[in-house]
């Protein structure tokens, strides 16, 4: 029998996505499922993206170049002025959602056996894009006790090595909701500074924060301009998931020389994604208010009524719209099959994402799970009170 690549063996199952069996056998018994394992908003796309679709007169769906539209790309740039970040067309390629711009650029600034410093609990993918790319996470830990704030730099200094070529960041971070302030950015960009190292954002979640959070992006440093790469998206600002469009941005012309080869091997991104994408670029501030206010009142449910359970512990999440909480089983992967198999309440249940999956440190985060804040609030107060009675029944057995 052919066997299978180390690779492939290698490659993780995704912890948002591997329990989908478990749920699909759930709904097919008649019970409801709220899903709080994955970040798909229920929010509308903006109207003027669907419409572009609808009303283009294409007549053959072309190729698009492999950097992606140039109207696109003009689009993304006016939006970064917004922010008075500076950025031209040539600095910018679109990609077939984040994951593939995450892809490339560890494709193109690290070989096989290379290292990147990520702060852990991180989002699960980072797992699987470093082994597809035979590159080695170098975990640093932080702790839901202070939310997950960045590690000292201490930490970071005694990680590097010389196979260390980049530290990677989720800002609004993914899966804890921890924005990262000025001054933590400023202590990465002395780090990145002294050791030659890129710097990578992923700041896909941008534009939610609460409690007078504010996001600062690495884009706002021009002395790491060479050091530094935005990953961004419009899947989760725009409410596209299913567009799968994202870009890298970078001032480094050789890194985004690079990148367009891969581009360029994958042909182009998708051309009607591209015209939606294009239209929702236009999108007013109005749009964002409303969606951030919807998402605050969320999150303050979510974790006022997380913290009445008993034996459970929750992070204060300031931006996105994901918490990590630990709760007072041994096995979270094991607790969330058994609510999708064995249990409901008022033929209800909830479907959660076990937290192990986010975490590199093998054994890490076993008891934890992450909970996407994407359902209304009088569904969000139905799955406190299911997780309350199913914890209740678990923890009888």
């Amino acid at each position: 029998m052919p066997t299978i690549s180390k690779k492939g063996t290698l490659m993780p199952e995704s912890p948002i996505r591997k329990l989908v069996p478990y749920a699909e056998k759930a709904k097919e018994k008649g019970v409801k499922v709220f899903h709080l394992n994955i970040g798909q908003p229920d929010i509308e796309t903006p109207s003027a993206a669907i419409e572009a679709i609808k009303n283009t007169n294409i007549k053959v769906l072309a190729y698009s170049k492999s950097e992606g539209n140039i109207e696109l790309r003009s689009k993304i740039c006016k939006y970064y002025k917004k922010f008075n970040v500076s950025i031209s067309e040539s600095q910018i390629i679109v990609t077939s959602g984040a994951s593939e711009a995450l892809l490339f650029t560890i494709g193109s600034i690290m070989d096989p056996g290379d290292e990147i410093i990520i702060p852990e609990p991180f989002y699960a993918n980072y797992n699987g894009f470093s082994v597809a790319n035979g590159v080695n996470i170098v975990p640093i830990f932080s702790s839901i006790d202070n939310n997950f704030a960045l590690p000292k730099i201490k930490e970071f200094e005694n990680l590097i090595s010389t196979k260390t070529k980049a530290i990677l960041i989720c800002n609004p971070n993914n899966p804890t909701g921890y924005v990262y302030s000025k001054k933590e950015i400023e202590s990465l960009i002395e780090i990145v500074k002294k050791y030659n190292l890129f710097l990578i954002a992923d700041e896909v979640y941008r534009e939610f924060t609460y409690d007078n959070a504010t996001h600062t992006s690495i884009m706002d440093f021009e002395e790491i301009n060479q050091n530094s790469i935005v990953i961004d998206s419009v899947s989760k600002r725009y409410s596209m998931c299913g567009a799968r469009i994202g870009c890298i941005i970078s001032k480094n012309k050789q890194f985004i020389d690079t990148a367009m080869k891969f581009a360029q091997a994958r042909l182009s991104p998708p051309t009607l994604a591209q015209i939606a994408s294009t239209a929702a670029m236009d999108t007013g501030r109005d749009y964002f208010n409303s969606i951030i206010n919807e998402y605050n009142k969320r999150r303050i449910t979510l974790i006022k009524g997380l913290k009445e359970i008993n034996g459970v512990t929750v992070s204060e999440p300031k931006g996105a719209f994901y918490c990590v909480v630990e709760l007072p089983v041994k096995n979270s992967e094991n607790f969330a099959k058994w609510m999708l198999e064995e249990y409901s309440l008022n033929n209800e249940t909830i479907m959660i994402a076990p937290a192990g999956g986010f975490y590199s440190t093998p054994n890490t985060g076993t008891n934890q799970v992450r909970i996407a804040y994407v359902l209304k609030e009088s569904d969000l107060k139905s799955c406190i009170n299911i997780l309350k009675h199913g914890l209740t029944e678990y923890l009888k057995k």
